[in-house]
């Protein structure tokens, strides 16, 4: 259903004002206000100064809209997203079972990690193999540590 320019102009119709100056509208110019703010392209804003209210008004009166029309279809709208943590899971992991290792077969040298990272965390590995190093290294690259 398109609006015409003719009927989003027409001011919204008080119907009653309070002694605090609240003021209730008529329903049907309210709809149709409603629905201009539904058309794509569409400022809410500027329909808004041009019929006197208040701009966050028209955008709960949009939203309380799309809400019931969500509620009646058996959706949920979700409005406020929640960012992504920016915190890295701490994983436990167990040790690893080794078998002896054979007095022919050469140990693997052990070292010592010390990781600075930009957010200020900071890890030491001490007398580990070189598998455990090349598994924190690993570990380390898929973390998305922002710098600075």
């Amino acid at each position: 259903m398109a609006i015409d320019d003719r009927e989003i102009s027409e001011p919204l119709r008080v119907v009653r004002v309070l002694r605090n100056g609240k003021r209730y509208f008529d329903r049907a110019s309210k709809e149709r206000l409603i629905d201009a703010c539904l058309e794509p392209g569409v400022s809410i804003a500027g329909l808004a100064l041009s019929h006197g209210i208040n701009t966050n008004q028209l955008r709960k009166w949009v939203n309380q809209r799309q809400d019931r029309q969500a509620a009646s279809k058996g959706l949920r709208v979700v409005t406020n997203c929640v960012a992504p943590s920016a915190f890295v899971p701490v994983v436990a992991a167990a040790p690893i079972a080794r078998p002896p290792a054979p007095s022919a077969r050469p140990t693997s040298p052990r070292v010592r990690l010390r990781a600075s990272l930009p957010n200020g965390v900071r890890l030491e590995l001490e007398d580990a193999d070189a598998e455990a190093l090349s598994a924190m290294i690993e570990a380390l690259g898929r973390c998305d540590v922002p710098a600075g």
